[in-house]
């Protein structure tokens, strides 16, 4: 049983370190440029979906944003399913950022004190220079690019959810909605999942909405359950949150599971 329970847990991180689009989605019509990065010192693809109100009409709009943005990745299906639900009027106007990978697995996890980690991952603190590359270069190309307001998110599964919970308890300001599918918060022997009560108790007083659920994967929703039962008596009344345990769900299925109803969560008032 533990050899069997190894493997599982092994499929689950090669997953999470090498991600690719399983299944192939219609590409629908976006901007792309690149951007220079001082912090991760390499050039970005960047890839940019705007509603037809954008065009449209003269007014700024939020900005959701996904790490795993690549065409080859979860920005296609993420484009359309946030097209579908403003045409629907479930969700109110956005614009999606998508940044392609170059090395996911450096940029998407922070250090680790665990020796086994670096098989899968780099054990050095890619997010901290990733996250410094959203806020100091990324950020303000948008908003030069694009009318934006100064309401933004971000949206990440596997990995990309392990950055989107590190960045919502190490730095919440960053955001103003999180939305972290099946985070792999195993990392770094679930460090974020045992520091989750010290971390909201500093928590600013500015009102913050995160989202997260976790998959039947048992090295992922263990953490998950953990930190949804720590948010029940130690959340501040500024943070608005939601668990979604999804046990019916795996891990390569839980994104386009939940996409919809996370979305309609995080974009509307509560």
């Amino acid at each position: 049983m533990k050899k069997i329970l190894s493997l599982l847990l092994l499929s689950i991180i090669l997953i999470s370190c090498s991600k690719k689009a399983t299944q192939t989605d219609l590409i629908p019509i976006h901007d792309n440029f690149t951007l220079e990065s001082q912090y991760v010192n390499e050039t970005r693809v960047i890839n940019v979906w705007m509603p037809e109100e954008f065009k449209t009409k003269d007014t700024a709009l939020p900005v959701i944003y996904m790490p795993d943005g690549g065409i080859k990745e979860d920005f296609p299906h993420i484009a359309n399913t946030i097209s579908k639900l403003i045409k629907n009027k479930t969700i109110p106007p956005i614009i999606l950022v998508g940044v392609e990978n170059t090395k996911r697995a450096r940029d998407l996890t922070g250090p680790s004190e665990i020796k086994e980690d670096a098989q899968y991952c780099p054990l050095t603190d890619g997010a901290k220079n990733f996250r410094n590359f959203f806020t100091e270069e990324l950020f303000p190309e948008i908003n030069k690019r694009y009318r934006t307001t100064k309401e933004k998110g971000i949206i990440g599964e596997s990995l990309a959810g392990l950055f989107v919970m590190e960045t919502f308890l190490l730095k919440p300001e960053t955001f103003d909605f999180y939305i972290a599918v099946d985070p792999s918060l195993w990392w770094n022997n679930h460090y974020l999942e045992k520091n989750t009560k010290k971390y909201l108790k500093a928590l600013p007083k500015t009102p913050t909405k995160l989202w997260f659920a976790g998959s039947s994967a048992q090295d992922i929703s263990v953490h998950t359950n953990k930190i949804a039962e720590t948010m029940k008596t130690q959340a501040p009344e500024t943070l608005i949150w939601h668990y979604s345990e999804e046990s019916d769900e795996k891990h390569n299925t839980i994104f386009r599971a939940t996409k919809e109803k996370a979305l309609t969560w995080a974009l509307n008032k509560n």
